[in-house]
């Protein structure tokens, strides 16, 4: 019966199962005289019950020391990973860091080409957006676009085709920064 539960119900994943089953069969043989059949329930279906909820405390109790308990091999593990990791977030720090910086660079340039009124609103307006970011708080598309409206006191129509402009400059400035140009 212990091993038939233990299949059915897969408490095979417990570490040193065959000692389990053991010493679940001590313990039911311990348990005997609790059981009573005029109760209605058959002995059969009564201890297969017991059984299951013994394994099912095993299974509990094995869980939470896994929790506490770490593998020396896996902590060092994890340490080297942390520590050589480190030196990749700096990196990625770094890297967007500098990309940000080489954009605003880009938007001074942008600043003082030939730009059409409304183009160099938006412009400034997107700058200005840029130079308070720590200030604001919008979270969604719609704001900034209702946000970069009253910098510019343009309508939504003139904002958007004058972003889309600013966007092919920008695509092209990715496009360089990826390529390392």
């Amino acid at each position: 019966m212990v091993d038939k539960i233990t299949y059915t119900y897969k408490f095979t994943t417990l570490p040193n199962i065959d000692i389990l089953k053991d010493e679940c069969k001590i313990w039911l043989t311990t348990i005997l005289d609790k059981f009573d059949p005029e109760k209605g329930s058959k002995a059969f279906s009564y201890f297969s019950v017991i059984t299951k909820n013994w394994f099912i405390h095993k299974v509990k109790k094995n869980s939470k020391n896994l929790k506490k308990e770490i593998n020396y091999e896996d902590a060092v593990g994890e340490l080297e990973q942390t520590f050589l990791s480190t030196e990749n977030l700096y990196l990625e720090h770094r890297e967007k860091f500098e990309f940000w910086t080489g954009l605003l660079r880009e938007f001074d340039v942008w600043e003082k080409q030939n730009l059409k009124e409304n183009e160099r609103k938006v412009l400034n307006a997107i700058m200005d957006l840029f130079d308070s970011v720590d200030e604001i708080e919008i979270f969604n598309k719609k704001a900034i676009y209702m946000h970069i409206r009253e910098l510019t006191n343009l309508n939504t129509k003139q904002v958007v085709n004058n972003l889309n402009k600013l966007r092919v400059k920008y695509k092209s400035f990715k496009k360089d920064w990826d390529e390392g140009t």
